[in-house]
């Protein structure tokens, strides 16, 4: 099996798991587009797919996730990074970041990042960027960015959604 389709097929696997532990908390699934159109015809609890934003070169991005809850007051962008084996997903991590705190308009975003094939450092940068917030500005200050492994994300869930 070539090298990417094996990324897919586990950052796949990633994102299924996100979609059974909230849908097994009682979030309606949807894409996007078709949620956006019809919103009236949805409840309050919702993760939405595929979900678009204008990225910081000024063209359209998507990330895996918005999570709305009414019950809980959340409403939460999360993206969903895996890299198994070397690549160039690391790579992409200060765009991701810088994204987040600066394009998302979200407050609040989960960056969802797990698997062994990162290159030394690359999670930790973007641990120690959150932590410090690096990069933030009186504009974006309120920005509140969770980093989590998977098994962070089961945790976080079974706390959050009690």
């Amino acid at each position: 099996m070539a090298k990417g389709k094996n990324a897919n097929i586990s950052g796949n696997q990633l994102e299924i798991a996100v979609l059974t532990v909230l849908s097994n908390k009682g979030f309606e699934i949807e894409m996007y587009r078709i949620w956006e159109k019809n919103k009236e015809n949805y409840g309050s609890e919702i993760l939405l797919k595929n979900v678009p934003f204008d990225t910081i070169y000024g063209h359209k991005g998507y990330t895996e996730f918005l999570l709305i809850s009414e019950k809980y007051n959340l409403r939460i962008r999360i993206e969903c990074k895996w890299q198994q084996r070397s690549g160039s997903v690391d790579e992409k991590l200060p765009y991701l970041y810088l994204n987040s705190i600066e394009a998302m308009p979200e407050k609040d975003v989960m960056i969802l990042i797990d698997g062994d094939g990162f290159k030394k450092g690359a999670k930790t940068w973007l641990k120690k960027a959150v932590k410090e917030k690096l990069y933030i500005s009186e504009k974006n200050k309120e920005t509140n960015i969770m980093v989590f492994s998977l098994s962070d994300f089961f945790t976080w869930a079974n706390k959050t959604f009690e």
